[in-house]
């Protein structure tokens, strides 16, 4: 489908005679306006055949976004051929236009243009930024679209804001004074605009840091990382796998894509709210995994265990996990289509059980992002869960928010559209006032049936167990999106942006005044270690400086005469500078050292990313 979107001061047609594909429409039906509205140019093409209703539920709420953004409640449905060259057949049109309409006229005041009619039109576009959209949408094309995804189209939402007295208010009622990123996040949630319509700050850093570009020879959505991304990426990785080890999970690896006519498959592919790749191979369809559960849950099913086992906890780094994200919502890394995501599985006794490790996974995601930098001021919380469930545990649920200090967003549902009953999300707020999932944690009451996993209990029973899903980080490409975006909005207070010391592809740089102080730094970088590299560049040392900051550099040291004479080291601290007052500290190699060991004790640690001398480096922006 293809969708040419304007939003109009008015639109007005009259459908003058018809042509032999005409659908047959009442006299009053031929004409029609409406005023400040939204219209929605339509192709039907032949890729919408395959999936009619996903069709209809991702048109709709597409055009529902945009309308959403430009806060227009008038809806104009005009069928427009000439936007594609591939168009559906005529019975196929009418039926996803009449589909879109039906959809949207629950919220909107919807008129349709009638199909196949020679039709003269007048429109007034408003001519502001967000007047003139298009989306393609190509649901058959290569890409599989879930019963879960669709059902979410048409979940009944109930938001509400659960706030420190353990009370629900509803969202639009609740008074948001102090809580200006929850508001926002409120609205993202509730208007469902996830489209961008212009680069968010991350995207200048992760170029200008060399860390993240774009990769023009992949489909879109596909990163290429630089020496230092990847440096910064395998430290993330590393660390949720070590705190997924601290809490007994065990790693696995699972393959990449998988039998989408396997029965067990095929309903779980059904009840998970994503779209994903498909691929044809030795007259078989496989798709491509959208997260590590398939996998470990197969060897669940083929598993010994014993309730002696319980909570039983399997990991994988799933590099990658794909999904067919909408193309407007590809802008840096904040939403992507190839992705790394750890995927922790929990098998427990019971609900009880359940609830118990649910809380202390919670508890496991505020330390995690706390230690790559993410304060819980940095983010909000989304607790989902049906209506049933939380009759059953308010208590429960209201200690989640004692934990954080601070009101979070409730989406409730009468009935369960998907295979969990309860699920948590810490969700970063960026400048743009998008909302981007980071950790989380979902109590799955349906695949242990599913995929016929079982524990034995003390009377040598056969048991379901409960199974928790949890990413304790959320993806790490989402990951370094959020560190990046919260260094840009430190920028607009006015203070420096960084990286954690542990984190930075640089560590310490040694700046020598001149060409006979580069054996002394040469000499230093070896008695320092961690990640120390020497500008030697033919450069002056206040560009070298800048250079520095400009990469974020945690420590640099100048070596010139008198650190030579004395030596100690003149160290600019870039966390305890400003940026019109760096901080300088006259220290010897020792203190340095202790300084960085306390700031990166208990952290993963690689080498260098790229040659210790700058003059040797290649640039990659």
């Amino acid at each position: 489908m293809q969708l040419l979107l304007i939003h109009s001061d008015f639109i007005e047609f009259e459908a003058k005679r018809p042509t032999k594909l005409a659908e047959e429409v009442e006299d009053s039906a031929k004409k029609g306006r409406l005023d400040e509205a939204l219209c929605a140019f339509i192709a039907v093409e032949k890729f919408d055949e395959d999936d009619t209703d996903a069709v209809i539920a991702e048109g709709a709420k597409q055009v529902a976004d945009v309308a959403s953004q430009v806060k227009a409640n008038r809806i104009m449905i005009y069928p427009y051929a000439h936007l594609s060259s591939s168009l559906s057949t005529p019975a196929t049109a009418v039926k996803i236009l009449k589909g879109m309409a039906d959809a949207l006229s629950e919220n909107y005041e919807v008129m349709r243009a009638p199909f196949g009619w020679y039709k003269a039109f007048t429109i007034s576009c408003k001519g502001h930024p967000l007047s003139e959209l298009s989306r393609s949408i190509r649901l058959g094309e290569g890409e599989v679209v879930s019963e879960a995804l669709k059902s979410e189209a048409k979940a009944v939402s109930y938001w509400r804001v659960l706030d420190l007295d353990g009370k629900l208010v509803d969202a639009d009622k609740f008074n948001f004074e102090g809580h200006t990123n929850l508001q926002k996040f409120a609205n993202y949630e509730i208007s469902k605009a996830r489209a961008v319509d212009k680069v968010p700050p991350h995207v200048e850093l992760m170029r200008r840091l060399e860390l993240v570009d774009y990769e023009p020879g992949s489909d879109s959505g596909n990163m290429r990382y630089y020496p230092k991304g990847r440096l910064v990426k395998s430290l993330l990785e590393t660390l949720v796998l070590e705190k997924a080890a601290d809490m007994g999970a065990m790693e696995v690896e699972t393959p990449i894509m998988y039998d989408m006519e396997h029965p067990t498959l095929k309903k779980y592919l059904d009840r998970f709210p994503a779209r994903q790749y498909q691929i044809d191979s030795d007259k078989r369809k496989l798709f491509l995994r959208f997260a590590a559960c398939f996998g470990q849950f197969l060897m669940g099913h083929d598993m010994s265990i014993s309730y002696k086992s319980l909570p039983l906890k399997m990991i994988e780094m799933t590099r990658y996990s794909f999904r067919r994200e909408q193309r407007g919502e590809l802008v840096g890394i904040r939403r992507l289509r190839a992705f790394t995501m750890p995927d922790m599985h929990t098998m427990t006794r019971d609900m009880y059980s359940a609830i118990e490790e649910f809380r202390k996974q919670y508890l496991a995601s505020i330390s995690v992002l706390k230690e790559v930098g993410l304060e819980v001021e940095d983010y909000e919380v989304a607790i989902r869960f049906t209506r049933d469930f939380y009759k059953e545990n308010q208590e429960f649920i209201a200690g989640l928010v004692d934990i954080i200090k601070k009101p979070v967003l409730i989406e409730m549902w009468d009935e369960r559209f998907f295979y969990f009953v309860l699920k948590f999300e810490f969700n970063f707020v960026d400048t743009m006032d998008k909302a981007s999932a980071l950790s989380t944690v979902q109590i799955d009451v349906e695949n242990a049936e599913r995929y016929d996993i079982n524990y034995i209990d003390e009377s040598g029973a056969r048991r379901r167990p409960i199974l928790l899903h949890c990413s304790p980080s959320g993806a790490i490409e989402r990951v370094m999106y959020a560190i990046l975006e919260k260094a840009a909005r430190l920028s607009l207070q006015g203070k420096l942006p960084m990286l954690e010391t542990w984190l930075s592809p640089t560590q310490v740089r040694i700046i020598p005044v001149a060409e006979r102080h580069q054996e002394r730094a040469l000499a230093l970088a070896g008695i320092l270690g961690f990640r120390t590299d020497i500008d030697d560049r033919d450069e002056t040392v206040g560009k070298k400086i800048r250079d520095a900051g400009r990469e974020w550099v945690p420590y640099v040291a100048v070596i010139g005469d008198e650190e030579l004479q004395s030596g100690r080291l003149a160290v600019t601290i870039r966390s305890e500078s400003t940026p019109k007052s760096p901080a300088k500290k006259s220290m010897t190699v020792d203190e340095l050292k202790e300084r960085l060991t306390g700031e990166t004790k208990g952290k993963p640690w690689r080498r260098l990313p790229m040659a210790m001398r700058l003059s040797e480096r290649p640039r990659f922006i």
